[in-house]
């Protein structure tokens, strides 16, 4: 059974967006610490400041790499998810090449998944693969689903929030026919109510990326008649 505290736990409270200044990215932490949220995500570039506001909380520090395009080398890649790590972050949000995938190099969408989440794992970090389902074809997001199978990330995430649309029920159910309980399955992107949300879990999703948490929190004690 949903309580607020795991739906908290759930959300990974996001502020991605190029222009945010210090004092909003303050402002995230305390609310990550206000109402519990797992992790703020944040680019990779925040990721020292936000360890600095977030320590001794529990609350993890989520780097996007080469984010929201994914088109820089895999050596650009690691590099950047080996600094984030080593600046303090504790899971990694990596962006698939979207480009290699289209041009059928199934072969370099593998390596690199395989080079990130083993840099991830070995330095026990969390682990999540960005498809960006809004440009994939149906058998394009299978394929993704079979190779994270095959790599195990600990999770395969629907979009960067950043695309032509956002995470959709009828992909979460794709992924995770493909996947089960193998891998966990991240959705995000134009999730800003509860009914969104609820939706995004009864599909399968074990992680909401979101712009919207605090909102989503209100709506969920309103709706059991809690007072906060």
């Amino acid at each position: 059974m949903l309580t607020v505290k795991k739906i908290a736990k759930i959300i990974d409270h996001t502020i991605l967006k190029p222009n945010a200044t210090s004092l909003e990215i303050t402002k995230a932490c305390n609310e990550c610490k206000k109402y519990g949220f797992g992790m703020i995500a944040i680019n990779s570039a925040q990721v020292k400041f936000c360890k600095e506001q977030l320590k001794e909380t529990g609350i993890h520090v989520g780097a996007a790499i080469s984010f929201p395009l994914g088109q820089t080398t895999l050596e650009t890649k690691l590099f950047e998810t080996k600094n984030s790590i080593d600046n303090g972050c504790d899971e990694i949000d990596y962006v698939i090449n979207i480009g290699e995938l289209k041009n059928g190099n199934i072969k370099y969408v593998e390596k690199e998944m395989e080079a990130i989440v083993g840099l991830c794992h070995d330095r026990n970090i969390i682990s999540k693969a960005i498809l960006e389902n809004c440009y994939l074809e149906r058998n394009e997001i299978i394929e993704l689903c079979k190779i994270a199978l095959k790599i195990k990330p600990d999770f395969i995430k629907t979009s960067t929030g950043f695309g032509i649309s956002g995470a959709k029920v009828e992909d979460v159910k794709l992924m995770k026919s493909i996947v089960k309980d193998e891998v966990g399955i991240k959705a995000a992107g134009g999730i800003r109510d509860l009914n969104t949300f609820l939706e995004m879990i009864d599909a399968g999703a074990t992680r909401i990326g979101t712009t919207s948490s605090i909102k989503i929190i209100k709506e969920y004690q309103s709706s059991k008649g809690i007072q906060k």
